[in-house]
C-alpha cells in the first residue's frame, strides 16, 4: 500500500525524484497547498475506492497519517 500511496502523492504533488517516506509533511516537505491536497485525496479515493470527508483533510498532515487513516478505513 505505501507504494501505492508514494506513486500518488509522486504524481499530483510534482514529487518526481523526491525521497518520500511515511514521516514526510505534505505542507512543509513538498511545499503543498490546499488545492494540491485536494487533488491528492480525490487520487487517493479513486486510487483505493474509499471516500475521505474534507473535516478529516486537517488529519492527514503526513504520508504515515494517510498509511493510518487508510488502514483505519479497511483498504489493505
Amino acid at each position: 500500500m505505501l507504494e501505492q500511496v508514494i506513486a500518488v502523492i509522486e504524481e499530483k504533488l510534482n514529487a518526481d525524484g523526491v525521497e518520500i517516506t511515511e514521516a514526510t509533511r505534505f505542507k512543509e516537505d513538498l511545499e503543498a497547498d490546499s488545492l494540491d491536497l485536494f487533488e491528492m485525496v480525490m487520487a487517493l479515493e479513486d486510487e483505493f475506492g474509499i471516500e475521505i470527508p474534507s473535516e478529516d483533510l486537517e488529519q492527514l498532515a503526513t504520508v504515515g497519517d494517510v498509511m493510518e487513516y487508510l488502514k483505519n478505513k479497511g483498504v489493505e
